[in-house]
């Protein structure tokens, strides 16, 4: 799952611990698109732009996200 400033988390985390709230920015988050195999236009496809071959992990402390994500998870992503 993705928010909009690209943070990623994986979708368990996103529904039972973040509560689809971004720990870092506060928005909600997306299904992650998946980059196309074929490149209908020159060099934009899985091939010319790999995902990157390693995480970044950045734990979650659930007590602080709780305290961080109870005035605003109520609100809609889109009105965040």
């Amino acid at each position: 799952m993705i928010c909009s400033f690209e943070c990623t988390f994986c979708q368990a985390c996103v529904e039972q611990v973040l509560i689809n709230v971004c720990p870092n920015c506060g928005g909600g988050f997306q299904a992650r698109p998946v980059r196309p195999a074929n490149a209908w236009r020159p060099g934009l496809s899985v091939a010319g732009h790999p995902p990157l071959e390693f995480e970044v992990y950045k734990p979650v402390n659930p007590d602080e996200h709780a305290e961080f994500a109870a005035p605003i998870k109520k609100i809609p992503p889109a009105r965040r």
